[in-house]
């Protein structure tokens, strides 16, 4: 048996809109702009292409839309080099086009996230560039981290701290007298210098910018590197030259320093002053889900990304343990656990799932394709069945894998240009989502694609499985309604386990029960209900349900 859901009010209705606790159980959509809807055909997407695109994300049934950068920037690191925060790109449009989707997103029952990148700015920001002319020793350069070189010429770096994109975490600056001089930190690429959060002017300027968004009608904020805004004192050598391998593992000098936290309070203090719940996300690689918690302490952040639930493997074991530790950890602060499998910094769940485990999340293996999308919807109705929220990257509505056979000249992660760094391949999970299935970029724009489209993509588009009974646009929809419309799903701090077979996760909520089975063998497990939706299918026999490899299956104990 199949089961799918008949398609009920989707979340544009303003009255839920204006839920006071709505980010707790909310539903919310990344929009990476530049791969989502082009709307001049210059290959690039836009925000009036993101525009057009509302009705979509209001029928697939999400509550909110978060947009990564779209601020004027080099596009050194694709927008999170930002030259001016207060500027749309020319690329993606100006200022009136970003009121424009914001008002229409609010008439369609949708709240709207925009990404605020606070470790760092572009190396073309204003500030920045009085620096460089001001020399050393002037005001300008307490706003980064400028310092004098070690050696006997100041030729080498002040620490040994080295960039997630690979190589030193310092950039050698020419002083204006044409000498070499002092050097800049910059934990990503040398064209993103951090700013020192110490100087007053950089919180100053950065709760200006909230302000200026806040008053353009954003409901909310994601915060890039949430954990990397206060560097220990000092600056001290890490003692390691294999650091990268340290990241997610260890508090390090640069990542989750205590003091972050002060400057989220004060962050807090600024978005009470509006109302209509606006809300913060944090982007805060942590050691541990304990320390993660740290961020939505109920004076800080609202959620925060729980990254280790994206790197656990497709296993029941696994799976319920960082189930467990989350909902431990978010329960003593009072916080909504937050559940996210993709996004745009790691290869698409779908592909992660049809490799084996202890990859990584970044893959350039194709794996089994059938295989892995079968995981990848049980994944989403497994992710989507538990307490708290959850995000959902574009295109993974529609099954997309990665495309790990991209030209290495087409590639532009800048990690992939530098070497001991990122794997790099993040492009993989960038390039233009198909909306149909023919034309010069599957309808994403009338001008092709920034990133080159794999041939076959308009077979997974939007046209292509929209109303097609079990296609996996059709599944996230009904997902989304059946969540809706059951209350034991959404918001919440604990689920109750029930037994299970080996490689079988089974938890009820209420009236509501989810099994999923991750092993690679058909299982019976009891009959808990009426069936509500499935990944795939399922048969009831002698008061049971035999719920294939790679299934999850959501039933009502309600009549």
């Amino acid at each position: 048996m199949s089961q799918q859901h008949s398609a009920i009010a989707p979340a544009g209705h303003p009255a839920e809109a204006e839920r006071g606790d709505w980010w707790r159980d909310a539903v919310i959509y990344q929009v990476y702009p530049r791969s989502f809807a082009d709307s001049d055909g210059d290959g690039m997407g836009d925000l009036e292409g993101v525009r057009s695109r509302l009705p979509y994300l209001r029928d697939l049934g999400v509550d909110a839309v978060w947009l990564s950068p779209f601020y004027a920037s080099p596009q050194a690191d694709a927008g999170y080099d930002v030259a001016d925060y207060r500027a749309v790109d020319p690329m993606f449009g100006n200022l009136l086009d970003a009121d424009a989707l914001i008002r229409d997103a609010r008439e369609l029952g949708l709240r709207i996230i925009v990404d605020l990148v606070p470790n760092h700015s572009s190396d073309q920001h204003e500030w920045f560039k009085r620096a460089l002319r001001e020399g050393p020793g002037s005001p300008s350069r307490e706003r980064y981290h400028f310092r004098p070189g070690q050696g006997v010429r100041g030729e080498l770096p002040p620490n040994d701290w080295e960039s997630i994109f690979g190589g030193p975490a310092w950039t050698r600056v020419t002083e204006p007298d044409g000498t070499p001089g002092e050097w800049y930190l910059h934990l990503f690429a040398p064209e993103q210098p951090d700013f020192n959060w110490e100087h007053p002017a950089v919180g100053d300027e950065f709760r200006s910018i909230l302000r200026f968004w806040l008053d353009m009608g954003v409901d909310g904020f994601r915060i890039d590197v949430a954990h990397g805004l206060v560097k220990a004192a000092g600056l001290p050598d890490l003692g390691s030259h294999e650091q990268l391998k340290l990241l997610g593992n260890d508090v390090m000098p640069f990542f989750d320093q205590d003091g972050v936290h002060e400057i989220y309070r004060q962050w807090r203090l600024v978005l009470d002053e509006y109302a209509g719940e606006r809300i913060f996300v944090a982007e805060a690689w942590t050691p541990t889900v304990e320390r993660t918690a740290n961020y939505v302490r109920p004076d800080e952040l609202h959620q925060a990304f729980n990254f280790q639930y994206l790197s656990t493997a497709w296993d029941a074991h696994e799976l319920r343990e960082v189930i467990d530790r989350t909902l431990e950890s978010m329960r003593p602060v009072g916080a909504p656990a937050t559940w996210v499998l993709s996004n745009h910094d790691v290869t698409r769940h779908a592909t992660r799932f049809a490799n084996p485990p202890g990859l990584g999340t970044q893959i350039r293996l194709a794996g089994d394709r059938e295989l892995g999308l079968r995981r990848a919807r049980a994944a989403s109705l497994l992710m989507l069945a538990l307490p708290g929220s959850a995000y959902v990257y574009q295109g993974e509505e529609l099954g997309l894998p990665d495309v790990v056979d991209l030209p290495d000249e087409v590639r532009q992660d800048p990690a992939y240009f530098r070497g001991a760094g990122q794997d790099g391949f993040r492009d993989g999970c960038r390039v233009p989502i198909p909306w149909t299935r023919e034309g010069s970029s599957y309808g994403f724009g009338s001008g092709g694609s920034w990133l080159p489209q794999p041939a076959g993509w308009g077979e997974l588009s939007v046209e292509a499985q929209q109303g097609v009974p079990g296609s996996t646009l059709e599944l996230y929809r009904s997902a989304l309604a059946v969540r809706r419309e059951q209350p034991d799903l959404g918001a919440g701090d604990a689920v109750e386990w029930l037994r299970a077979p080996e490689g079988v996760l089974a938890f009820r909520r209420g009236e509501f029960v989810c099994v999923a089975n991750t092993g690679g063998e058909s299982v019976t497990t009891p009959s808990y209900g009426r069936v509500l939706l499935t990944s795939g299918d399922v048969t009831e026999a002698d008061g049971g349900t035999k719920v294939p490899a790679d299934t999850t299956v959501w039933f009502t104990t309600r009549r």
